[in-house]
């Protein structure tokens, strides 16, 4: 190691870039992996899990990393790209390790894991060495006291079984990382850690990452956060989304769901719940974004501009008679972003509607949707009804989730690549 700290915290390391010997990134390290030994011998470094895409984490030894600076970590250069998985034997810091509720060996006083730091040894080893704790333990990170810095050998309890583990200091690594990625480390999660993971994240949040994960992993959740919980988070989905997962439920869990949950929010959801899953109305949002035609280019825009709106929802604005939520007044045509990009922000949006194109009819089928869709080259397209009212809008996320075969997120989280095992990190897992 040609430059080395004397003392890593490892939860700093989350989300920091990886680059080669070139300068070029190749990643973004989400923990690190160690293995416990008997007391009071600290446990080793084994390496670095990296973020490679959106969709992969790799393994790469710290025998290869050669500089960990507060930004940047650089490696020799050879990185196998074999997806890692953790085996029986081994602890993700982050993952796993913080946030546990932990006892000083003297007194056997509770305290709670913060932070894990790693040192490096005289012989290129990495060692876990020190614990930041606090006594204050099972409370949210912000709202704990002083921690202070302890050997190892100082507190014991790290390889028992904790229920009901807090979750506070993975979320906080991890708070800035989108929800398609949160879900994937999520995914990976053993049972237990992803429930704990689950209750210790906002219901905005939660609602994201289950938007992300696959239906059984959905399910699970679900069924683990309580009903009063579960209608909270459900009605902080989107409405198609939510009714996606309430389809998988049984009938009697599904209704209780949809009664717990606000009149107005479960009304758009038991209206999606009668279509097909299979047809323009079962893909549909309940929630596109729709202005009077009154409306000016600059309200218009002001709409679009949305930080949480679906992009796909962005790129187009529906024109309706009042009243704007679905099912709406007339349906009077649609204006596209581009459009309202062109023209002066007094303009009135009346002025520019494209009526050219007929708008989706619920009942239509999948194959007829993404057949108009990418006839009109369009990455979204509004739904109406017999009598010309507004339901919702169909988008090309929710079409290509639909044509996939029914499990391509698990295989796209669970795929390894057929890459030859590396005797270099075989022989520092411990398997030959």
């Amino acid at each position: 190691m040609s430059a080395a700290p004397p003392r890593v915290f490892i939860a700093r390391l989350a989300g920091i870039a990886v680059f080669d010997p070139a300068g070029d990134q190749v990643g973004r390290v989400r923990d690190v992996v160690v293995a416990l030994r008997l007391a009071p011998r600290a446990p080793r470094v084994l390496g670095l899990v990296v973020d490679v895409t959106s969709r992969r984490a790799v393994f790469l030894p710290i025998t290869r990393v050669t500089v960990i600076e507060a930004d940047a970590i650089i490696f020799d250069g050879r990185l196998n790209v074999r997806r890692f998985q953790k085996r029986e034997s081994e602890t993700l810091v982050i993952a796993e390790m913080l946030d546990r509720t932990i006892r000083f060996r003297d007194s056997g006083e509770p305290v709670s894991v913060v932070d894990v730091a790693m040192e490096p040894t005289r012989t290129r080893d990495w060692l876990v060495a020190k614990v930041a704790v606090s006594r204050r333990p099972g409370r949210a990170l912000r709202k704990r006291g002083p921690s202070m810095i302890v050997d190892w050998d100082a507190v014991e309890g790290f390889s028992a079984v904790e229920h009901g583990q807090g979750a506070a200091g993975l979320i906080a690594a991890f708070g800035q990382m989108k929800a398609a990625d949160l879900a994937n480390i999520v995914h990976e999660l053993p049972a237990k850690r992803r429930t704990e993971v689950a209750a210790a994240l906002d219901d905005e949040r939660l609602a994201d990452v289950l938007e992300e994960l696959p239906e059984d992993d959905q399910v699970e959740i679900l069924g683990e956060l309580g009903v009063e919980r579960a209608a909270d988070v459900l009605e902080a989905m989107g409405p198609d989304d939510a009714a996606d997962l309430l389809g998988e439920l049984p009938t009697e869990q599904r209704e209780r769901l949809l009664t717990l949950m606000e009149p107005h929010e479960a009304a758009p959801v038991r209206r999606l719940l009668t279509y097909p899953d299979q047809s323009a109305g079962g893909l549909m949002t309940t929630d596109p974004v729709v202005v009077p035609p009154d409306a000016t280019v600059a309200e218009a825009l002001a709409l679009i501009r949305r930080p949480d709106l679906n992009p796909a929802l962005a790129a187009q604005v529906y024109v309706c008679r009042p009243p704007s939520a679905t099912p709406t007044g007339q349906y009077l045509g649609t204006v596209h972003f581009q459009k309202l990009l062109r023209e002066p922000p007094p303009t009135l949006v009346s002025g520019i509607v494209d009526t050219a194109l007929d708008p989706l009819r619920p009942t239509m089928s999948l194959e007829a949707v993404a057949m108009f869709l990418a006839t009109y080259n369009l990455v979204a397209g509004a739904v109406v009804d017999e009598n010309g009212h507004l339901l919702g809008s169909v988008t090309i996320d929710d079409v290509l989730d639909h044509l996939l075969p029914e499990d391509w997120r698990e295989n796209v989280m669970d795929a390894a690549a057929e890459v030859t095992a590396d005797p270099e990190e075989e022989a520092l897992r411990g398997t030959t």
